[in-house]
């Protein structure tokens, strides 16, 4: 099975096609013409998508809101992180000096393939290219703090992703399940099947006030089990059939 990357290598660095242990190179992340091969040993994969707004959401799963001691909300509930947030696989989640309190959230993350501007839900799936892993990381005292998300979600390093895509007709996505470690410990495991609200309805919902691009980034919400992780600690989000999100956590240099 082939599947979507972002990669540097020497000489090069941009979209390609993974075919086993050979990467393509394409002109961008929809395009289907082949360029050079580079070995999969010989390449740095990096986040696969370059978005131009990350749209996440909120208190998708019931027991995820109960854990925070929020209330389940009635309505999607959407929130945005800086594209200078985002990272690859193996890249270093830097904890802030500004908080105490650095959680991470695994988390199913679309890739959208079609420009969408107010989507009906019946046909919301056709504008999505496909599927990847996430880690919603969240510095939670200043979430708390705030009241707004925008600082507690949005540091550089705040958003892993990878670390690649796989298309959506061939990811059976009712039997997906988000799976966060934390130094090889299990600390997150639900299925997608227990989001609050479906894909359609938060695409549908989204686009009713913003217009997402290809290649733009939609996190979908994560399951209960968040917590802190720590400078020296690893964090990983696998989900089966679409590869593992493994990213050490440093702490910030004075």
């Amino acid at each position: 099975m082939e599947s979507l990357v972002r990669f540097r290598t020497a000489g090069y660095e941009g979209f390609g096609v993974r075919e086993g242990n050979t990467v393509y190179e394409t002109a961008s992340l929809l395009a289907a013409a082949r360029g050079r091969a580079h070995p999969l040993g010989d390449v740095k994969l990096l986040a696969p998508c370059a978005p131009s707004k990350i749209v996440c959401v909120g208190r998708n799963y019931v027991d995820h809101a109960k854990e925070l001691g929020n209330p389940v909300p009635e309505e999607p509930l959407i929130f945005l992180k800086p594209p200078s947030s985002l990272i690859g696989d193996g890249d270093p989640i830097v904890a802030p000096r500004l908080s105490e309190n650095v959680h991470f959230e695994g988390e199913l993350a679309l890739v959208m393939g079609r420009r969408a501007r107010k989507l009906r839900e019946e046909e919301a799936w056709d504008f999505v290219l496909g599927f990847t892993c996430a880690n919603d990381v969240t510095a939670r005292d200043l979430q708390r703090k705030d009241g707004q998300w925008t600082r507690g979600k949005g540091f550089d390093t705040f958003c892993p992703c990878g670390p690649e895509i796989l298309r959506r007709q061939e990811v059976p996505f009712e039997q997906l399940r988000v799976r966060t470690l934390l130094d090889g410990e299990v600390k997150q495991d639900g299925p997608v099947t227990d989001m609050i609200f479906s894909v359609p309805r938060v695409l549908a919902y989204m686009t009713a006030f913003l217009t997402l691009e290809p290649g733009d980034l939609v996190l979908t919400g994560t399951p209960a089990g968040v917590g802190p992780m720590r400078p020296g600690q690893t964090v990983t989000v696998e989900i089966a059939g679409l590869g593992r999100l493994s990213n050490p956590v440093v702490a910030e240099e004075a």
